[in-house]
């Protein structure tokens, strides 16, 4: 299969060539993570993609001085919701009834449900869940990307709070919570291209219930 030739292909790669990834590519690996399943489809997170150069030398510092960082071509920060709110939460159910056309009952209870627990949740167990949807996004990325034919480092070696002063992310309501780097390996540098890759072997990690 296919996409599982690509899985098997893809690492964390450790460093990276500078060379630049397509648009087109970038576009088609954001297009992933957009349509991606979170929870009741509010998707509680935005994704900043990094281009600038200067923008990523002042990240690096606070993401353990890591190369990649600095040698992507692209690097997307994903930046939870801070908190769930009423305004956040409907403005969410209003763009389903929009592009749907029609209102349903069932829908609209569901929403109820939603406003009558959420806000009233400490923020951050808010933002924690609202990190768990931005993190299937995430993987989303990381596989389209494979697909793809590009290179990725997952990074959650970094501290949120430094990030999110240089992307200015509090002000929007938002919390970084995980980096993805996209790019091409550069092999001569990279230390882990050619080692095997090492996983569970599927009777170490799944368990059938007949």
């Amino acid at each position: 299969m296919e996409l599982l030739d690509k899985l098997n292909w893809r690492y964390a790669a450790k460093a990276m060539s500078g060379e630049k990834v397509s648009e087109e590519k970038i576009a088609n690996i954001i297009e992933a993570a957009r349509l991606a399943p979170t929870s009741s489809g509010l998707q509680p997170f935005e994704i900043i993609i990094v281009k600038n150069q200067k923008i990523k030398e002042q990240i690096k510092p606070f993401a353990w001085n890591q190369s990649v960082i600095t040698d992507c071509s692209h690097l997307l920060v994903f930046a939870a919701w801070d908190t769930y709110t009423a305004d956040r939460i409907n403005k969410m159910f209003d763009l389903t009834n929009e592009i749907r056309g029609f209102k349903n009952e069932g829908w609209e209870n569901y929403r109820q449900m939603l406003l009558n627990n959420y806000p009233q949740k400490d923020a951050e167990e808010n933002f924690n869940h609202a990190a768990k949807q931005a993190y299937i996004a995430f993987s989303a990325a990381i596989i389209a990307a494979a697909y793809e034919g590009v290179d990725t480092t997952p990074i959650e070696g970094f501290e949120p709070a430094e990030v999110d002063k240089i992307l200015g992310l509090r002000e929007k309501g938002l919390r970084s919570c995980v980096m993805l780097a996209i790019g091409y390996r550069d092999a001569d540098s990279d230390w882990l291209v050619n080692l095997k890759k090492v996983r569970k072997s599927t009777k170490d990690l799944v368990t059938i219930i007949e």
